[in-house]
């Protein structure tokens, strides 16, 4: 039963590709579509695919992916001498690549490892004999970052004691400093010196900002507090408006003995309020003195309404 459910869902699969290839599927959806069939374990079918997608043109990243997978499904059908063609050809387009192993078993990692310690030699050499045309050349931009690449992979790990010996270790001694070389040649040259500075302007003339007078109050012990000229009439209280009530309204006396402000602190009712603010801005005081010279003040007075006057 569990046979018969495998080769089932590998010609369902088999059947969606045949609907997507004949409806001209993009290149990346045939990828995901060999990558679907390979976890499956229809590695034939995937490689009829990949195969397909071979012959056309396609992005790097796309035919990277490619020859990935088919090495997978060439490894996973035992066809070995293939498999390594395959795996040598994507070594040599992406010299530092490695499968990851959640993509494959360990037998396809250890297979590629086998491959990668064979041909890195050779390719490290054909890397840096790029590299030091590209430096004969004096395109050392080119030159610093391909012998770079030699470096790289010249510490793999797949190279292992091989890197330590010649020829190698001799050619990672020369690369080092061919690769210093063209970093050198490569950078910019220091900017011109930039000329002096002008002198700085002279420091504009700022106008002293205007002295705001302090408002004392009753905890100023030195002050003289202000005192009214006037009984300091305020609006009549109306008996159906409000009951006997409490407020507290804050008046500021400038030096005139005015009253420059007035607000309720503690308000009786709103309409009462309005009319309190504006009797107080009647008033008139002798103004309060600091050591004879007159000053601002605060001033609080308790307002009391008594509904039996």
């Amino acid at each position: 039963m569990k046979r018969y459910c495998q080769r089932l869902l590998v010609w369902c699969v088999v059947a969606i590709i045949s609907v997507l290839m004949a409806g001209a599927a993009s290149a990346q959806d045939s990828v995901n579509i060999a990558r679907d069939l390979y976890a499956a374990a229809a590695y034939e079918d995937a490689l009829v695919v990949l195969d397909r997608l071979r012959a056309g043109d396609r992005a790097e990243d796309d035919s990277r992916t490619i020859e990935q997978y088919r090495a997978f499904c060439l490894l996973a059908l035992e066809r070995v001498q293939e498999a390594e063609q395959a795996i040598e050809g994507i070594i040599a387009a992406q010299p530092l690549y490695f499968p990851s192993p959640s993509d494959v078993s360990p037998r396809v990692r250890s297979r590629f490892a086998e491959v990668r310690r064979r041909v890195l030699p050779g390719i490290v050499q054909q890397k840096y004999g790029r590299a030091k045309a590209a430096y004969d050349r004096k395109d050392f931009v080119t030159a610093e970052a391909a012998f770079k690449q030699v470096l790289d992979l010249l510490a793999d790990p797949d190279l292992g004691a091989a890197a330590d010996q010649p020829p190698l270790a001799d050619l990672r001694t020369v690369t080092v400093g061919f690769h210093d070389l063209s970093a050198a040649a490569a950078a910019p040259p220091p900017p011109p010196p930039l000329p002096p500075p002008p002198p700085p302007p002279p420091p504009p003339v700022v106008a002293p900002a205007p002295v705001v007078p302090k408002i004392y109050g009753a905890a100023d012990t030195k002050v003289v507090p202000p005192v009214a000229i006037n009984n300091q009439p305020l609006p009549q209280y109306l008996r159906d408006g409000f009951p006997g009530t409490r407020g507290v309204l804050e008046v500021v006396v400038n030096e005139r003995g005015d009253v420059e402000s007035a607000v309720m602190r503690v308000s009786v009712k709103s309409t009462y309020d309005s009319l309190a603010v504006t009797a107080a801005k009647s008033w008139h005081y002798r103004a309060a003195t600091l050591d004879g010279v007159p000053v601002k003040f605060r001033k609080l007075i308790q307002i009391t309404l008594d509904p039996n006057r």
